[in-house]
């Protein structure tokens, strides 16, 4: 159950983003949701992969070169979704970081009514 709360939560926070910046659509709750799903797919199995790939650039970059490998996930998605669309890597690492901190924000006051 926390799974799917979980889930339905980070397609809120999609939903929400894609309305507030110009550069991320998405169709509606539906492919909110499937965008949701397919993030935490990939954050699972490619994510560990490139940063294992890129561990030399991102050791040099002092870890900021993780921000590039979100913006990179985030246009992965992209293509696999019909109703998500985003413009640029810009908007993508825009978007990858204010959907982390919307995220931590959304968890944290779950946390809060658990208590």
């Amino acid at each position: 159950m926390n799974i799917i709360l979980k889930l339905l939560l980070n397609a809120v926070a999609v939903f929400f983003l894609a309305n507030v910046l110009n550069g991320v659509s998405v169709d509606g709750y539906v492919s909110a949701i499937i965008v949701a799903l397919v993030l935490s797919i990939l954050n699972l199995l490619v994510k560990p992969l490139l940063i294992i790939l890129t561990l030399p650039v991102t050791i040099l970059t002092l870890g900021l070169f993780l921000l590039v490998i979100n913006g990179l996930i985030i246009l992965l998605a992209d293509k696999f979704i019909d109703g998500f669309s985003v413009d640029s890597i810009w908007w993508a690492i825009l978007f990858s970081i204010l959907l982390s901190i919307l995220q931590s924000l959304l968890q944290s006051f779950l946390k809060k009514d658990k208590k």
